[in-house]
């Protein structure tokens, strides 16, 4: 089934790609809102990310304002499905071997007799995506998402702050059993390449260790801040790490899954060993995980995610494709995705919540 335009109105797409988070549902709505109002607009809804414009038959529905009358702003995960593989360019079929099938997409995109896409995706969906509109030649805006937030050139993506809630409010609770038992709790916290969550939910939790992929941790410093806190009359500590932090001259903890991809997870784990060896202390460990993906999203996420959704219709209305829109200084502003690919925003350094934690006294493991 085909949807050519009628009577010059314009049909817009719209999907999220990648790893869930919450606030994609906010930026959904936000788009619906926004085209059909403003401009009276049609939209479509693309299940399960690229895969539904690849299958056969399309996988799809259009998106009324009376779906978003509810319940769907405060929804974590996506109504519309998510991907985070099957790369159209090579694509995995059963028989093991992959195949190129980014002309199904677009001849997909074609069909449904799309004028633009709004996609909400990370940096590997955005390269991808990216490429997919040149080759087709069709107009696309994205929606930067991820806990991670190491999206460059924006200041937040959609889930980030709803994920560095979510490890704050763990934080909030393993203080009152580590107290009472006297013993270092560590958080393991999500962040593949970059140490957005654990610095934030690290501050704004009260922990007096902090490890980052950004600063290899020498577990002597680490030791050496738990003993001081034990001279000072203090009996617990709250650790948090990420994910992908490592050891000075040592590797990061991981899984190498379908694909060669890494699933990092475990560093936790060898930190309680180590903490215990080098203080004596009684240590347990929580990994958070896919906790932070989920849940009802942060007031912060909404407001953000609707933000951007309606500057991403705007884009399209003013006949701006391949730009991404982007929070700067307090306000939505929009980057071409050219570029920002093949970049990644990891934790400066010199960033204001490094030297924050610094002069709080909080160990960051150097």
């Amino acid at each position: 089934m085909s949807h050519q335009r009628t009577n010059g109105q314009k049909t817009i797409g719209v999907l999220t790609s990648g790893g869930d988070c919450a606030g994609l549902n906010a930026v959904i709505r936000a788009v619906v809102h926004r085209a059909i109002e403003t401009y009276g607009w049609r939209v479509i809804g693309i299940n399960d990310g690229t895969r539904g414009l690849m299958e056969r038959p399309l996988r799809y529905e259009e998106l009324g304002i009376k779906l978003f009358t509810g319940t769907i702003l405060r929804l974590g995960g996506t109504i519309l499905g998510t991907t985070n593989k099957g790369d159209p360019f090579a694509f995995p079929m059963e028989d093991g071997t992959k195949r190129d099938l980014s002309q199904d997409f677009i001849d997909g995109y074609h069909e449904l007799g799309l004028d633009g896409l709004i996609a909400i995706g990370g940096d590997g969906s955005m390269a991808i995506l990216n490429k997919l509109a040149k080759q087709g030649n069709f107009d696309l805006v994205m929606v930067p998402k991820t806990i991670d937030n190491d999206v460059p050139r924006t200041e937040y993506a959609v889930g980030f702050m709803t994920a560095v809630s979510t490890g704050v409010e763990a934080l909030d609770r393993l203080q009152p059993t580590a107290a009472s038992h006297d013993r270092v709790m560590i958080l393991e916290v999500m962040g593949r390449d970059a140490g957005h969550i654990a610095l934030n939910a690290g501050i704004g939790g009260g922990a007096d260790v902090i490890l980052i992929p950004e600063i290899p941790y020498n577990i002597n410093q680490v030791a050496a801040k738990i003993l001081a806190l034990r001279d000072q009359g203090r009996t617990h500590a709250l650790v948090v790490c990420s994910e992908a932090c490592e050891p000075l001259g040592g590797e990061q903890v991981y899984q190498t899954g379908e694909g060669g991809q890494k699933r990092y997870g475990g560093i936790g784990h060898r930190l309680g060993e180590e903490i215990a060896r080098a203080t004596g202390a009684e240590t347990r460990v929580t990994v958070l995980g896919h906790v932070q993906r989920g849940g009802t999203p942060s007031s912060h996420d909404r407001i953000i995610a609707s933000a951007f959704g309606v500057r991403a219709v705007d884009l399209l209305a003013e006949g701006k494709p391949g730009h991404m829109v982007s929070w700067q200084h307090r306000q939505v502003v929009d980057v071409a995705i050219d570029d920002i690919l093949g970049q990644s925003r990891s934790v400066d350094l010199n960033d204001t919540l490094v030297k924050t934690a610094r002069g709080l006294g909080i160990c960051l493991g150097d």
